[in-house]
């Protein structure tokens, strides 16, 4: 289990998803990025779906984080939300499993302690990652036994909806880093450059994951196109 967070210490993990109506959706394009991004000297990948995880599992032998994004309802948790993701991505032989751990209610009307603790006790060497929105519930997520913690959701809840990790100078990430005192932290959400994430890392996360900054061309793009015609 330390041996998985000992590879990605200091390392870069892509983040490699596409969903339904993205271009590059689809598990056979998926698992040549996470190739491309192997290649490119990516410790870990996150991946999001059974099909995708087995795909990239064929191309890289990386420490998979897997997620299943699966809406139930008008939930607004839909990272990884019940058992039954849990038990479709503990199958696939991934490292880590990701959930959402924000203190929203999840579908079935379960609370995040209920669910870790059926998590654990089901699968005990699991190493277990919270995708938070606040220093409050990295705290939380830290003092239930998480393994990880990344402010992930940071900006896509309604408490923090709009905000980006620069428009508070990383505060959040170095709040996390100083209150948390046994998960380790990843850095992860609009990490948008090789400068911010050099930066991060100099605040003592563990690793640092990188998205749609790789991963997401039609983003990228728009990026060039704005800059031209700004």
């Amino acid at each position: 289990m330390h041996h998985v967070l000992k590879k990605i210490e200091k390392g870069l993990i892509v983040s490699c998803q596409a969903l339904e109506g993205e271009p590059l959706h689809g598990s056979d394009i998926m698992g040549r990025m996470a190739l491309a991004a192997k290649e490119g000297g990516a410790v870990g990948i996150r991946a999001n779906s059974v099909s995708d995880i087995i795909e990239i599992k064929k191309h890289v032998e990386l420490p998979v984080i897997g997620i299943i994004k699966q809406v139930y309802g008008d939930h607004s948790v839909f990272i990884t939300p019940t058992m039954k993701e849990i038990d479709a991505l503990a199958e696939t032989g991934v490292e880590i499993i990701a959930t959402d751990a924000t203190n929203r209610i999840r579908p079935n009307e379960c609370d995040l302690v209920t669910f870790y603790q059926e998590i654990r006790e089901k699968y005990p060497d699991l190493l277990l990652m919270a995708d938070v929105s606040s220093v409050e519930e990295a705290i939380f997520a830290d003092k239930l036994g998480f393994d990880i913690v990344a402010p992930t959701l940071y900006g896509y809840t309604e408490e923090t909806n709009g905000l980006k990790i620069d428009d508070y100078n990383y505060d959040v990430i170095k709040q996390i880093v100083k209150k948390v005192t046994k998960a380790k932290v990843l850095a992860e959400g609009n990490v948008s450059t090789p400068a911010i994430a050099r930066s991060v890392l100099d605040y003592n996360v563990h690793a640092v994951v990188v998205g749609g900054a790789i991963t997401r061309p039609q983003l990228i793009t728009k990026k060039f196109v704005e800059a031209l015609q700004s």
